[in-house]
């Protein structure tokens, strides 16, 4: 078991391996501004607050939902604003998410013709799919 005292005190290859990602994620994250770099101090390497561990499982979350990094950038800001606000960018992220997935509906939609049309060919010397695609 992890005491509380190497909680507080992680190393950034500590925190990369605790969260399963690569230290240049972290990196990354901080260039960012979507997380604070620790001071370093005068002696040994910068350590990682538990604070640090939850921003990093929010962003990877909200990845994990669809979000961009720009746009969890924006929620992070928003940390203190009013649900609303936090509220109107998750519609404007559903809307996205319910355009494209109508997009994806359609392009299914044409496939499947486009295969239907190819099991039913007779002609080997041309292929449904390659004729729909030629201008």
């Amino acid at each position: 078991m992890t005491s509380v005292t190497s909680k507080k005190n992680r190393t950034i290859s500590k925190l990369a391996n605790e969260l399963g990602i690569n230290i240049e994620t972290v990196r990354f994250y901080e260039r960012r501004g979507m997380i604070e770099q620790p001071l370093k101090p005068d002696f040994g390497y910068r350590h990682y607050p538990n604070e640090t561990v939850n921003r990093i499982r929010f962003i990877k979350r909200a990845q994990e939902l669809g979000f961009t990094l720009e746009e969890i950038a924006n929620l992070l800001s928003l940390e203190d604003y009013p649900c609303s606000q936090v509220q109107e960018l998750a519609e404007h992220k559903l809307g996205a998410v319910r355009d494209k997935m109508a997009d994806l509906r359609r392009l299914e939609t044409a496939l499947n013709t486009l295969l239907l049309q190819c099991h039913s060919n007779q002609d080997d010397s041309h292929c449904p799919i390659i004729d729909s695609l030629q201008p």
